[in-house]
């Protein structure tokens, strides 16, 4: 164990209760850290798993998203949980962190995983209009999916596709309004994008693309949105799936390095000693990439976790530079769609077998000579062999001959 660590009564803070979070934790405790150890977390709830909000949880099919942490861990990790708390600044002189409640918490090492928070529109406030982030704001939405009601789903990303198929699931009448040429065009192209459109409107949902939104208009409560067009969809509710931004304002006047997120080495350092990033927070230069990225995926989250907790643990010269290959699923009505590395739009996109007009194909992101990343659709055996071949860095050739 390195430096103030090592250190009888060391203390780490985590900010952030989340999976990033929880990462960090148990990996500190299984590798040595036998000091204090306190998480800050803004929900009021422990640890759970995200990803089944906007897929089983808005089906119906569980009525609780999977808790991350049962009572037997909780006792093992012997840590203080301070829930339902915000950091509200960091003092990195004086080493510590301010909760929103007062309370400033010293640390001799600092994981910061606060996440990202939802991108809102410049529009006034009305009851029936919400982001999709939380368990709170699943709840809320899972009640307001009845059926005939009117749901208009502004963002045609990962989350909003979802949350549309959830409403037609619940008998909800379901709309999609995208800015871009297409749903999921600005991560995965447009040829996938037109392939989840044709699904949707196949669904009987009213998708609407290259448009933006102008106003959302009601007394108290959403009637109408209101598009650059001057077309107008009624609406009992509205869910802004327009992307998330890392929950970085905590930190202004810190001295760490933000620009998209919380910038780190390709060790998840920050250039104050003792304090690292993991999560949606954090923005690291990956060494394979050579640039700075940053991931909003679940599985990315966890690794990241445990890679940052482990530079606190051992130092630079014990740790591997972080250099994952993220993962992503998304399942709408009976498709599921799989993808692997780091898209691009730009990029081009190399069909290996399967055609996207019959629902049903693996691909390649190609830029610069170098597979980037692999797609299946309806395809999990054949996504299988292709996250491994592009994992063992495999050429495009290999990859096609992976399909087979």
């Amino acid at each position: 164990m390195s430096g103030a660590l090592a250190r009888p009564g060391a203390r780490v803070v985590i900010a952030g209760a989340s999976l990033a979070g929880l990462a960090a934790a148990r990996t500190l405790r299984t590798e040595g850290f036998d000091g204090e150890l306190v998480l800050v977390g803004a929900e009021p709830h422990l640890p759970y798993d995200r990803t089944m909000l906007s897929k089983e949880l808005l089906l119906g099919e569980v009525q609780e998203p999977r808790p991350l942490v049962d009572a037997a861990e909780l006792e093992a990790l012997d840590a203080e949980w301070l829930l339902g708390r915000r950091a509200r600044a960091l003092r990195a002189d004086v080493r510590e962190v301010e909760l929103d409640d007062g309370r400033r918490l010293r640390f001799d090492a600092l994981a910061i995983a606060t996440g990202a928070t939802p991108r809102r529109l410049p529009f006034a406030a009305l009851d029936g209009v919400a982001t999709f982030r939380d368990l709170d704001d699943a709840r809320a939405l899972r009640r307001a999916l009845v059926p005939g009601a009117r749901v208009v789903v502004i963002g045609g990303g990962f989350v909003g596709l979802e949350v549309a198929a959830a409403a037609r699931h619940a008998g909800a009448e379901a709309t999609i309004v995208e800015a871009a040429e297409q749903p999921l065009a600005p991560v995965l192209g447009t040829t996938v994008g037109a392939v989840f459109a044709r699904l949707h409107r196949e669904e009987g949902v009213a998708v609407h693309t290259d448009v933006q939104v102008r106003a959302l208009e009601g007394r108290d409560r959403i009637e109408r949105v209101v598009l650059e067009d001057g077309r107008m969809l009624a609406a009992e509710a509205v869910v802004v799936g327009i992307g998330a931004q890392p929950a970085t304002s905590w930190l202004l006047g810190s001295g760490l390095a933000l620009d998209g997120g919380v910038v780190c080495d390709e060790r998840l350092a920050t250039a104050i000693p003792g304090v690292v990033a993991a999560g949606d927070v954090a923005r690291w230069h990956h060494p394979g990439l050579d640039a700075l990225v940053r991931s909003e995926h679940w599985e990315t989250a966890h690794e990241q976790g445990a890679a940052a907790a482990r530079r606190l643990l051992h130092g630079p010269g014990g740790v591997a530079p972080f250099a994952p290959l993220p993962f992503v699923s998304s399942r709408q009505y009976d498709q599921i769609l799989h993808v692997a590395g780091w898209p691009a739009p730009a990029a081009e996109l190399v069909v290996l077998d399967g055609d996207p007009a019959e629902s049903r194909l693996t691909a390649a992101y190609v830029a610069g000579g170098q597979v980037r990343a692999v797609l299946a659709l309806n395809d999990p055996r054949g996504f299988r062999r292709l996250r491994r071949a592009l994992g063992d860095g495999a050429p495009l050739a290999a990859l096609a001959g992976a399909t087979a």
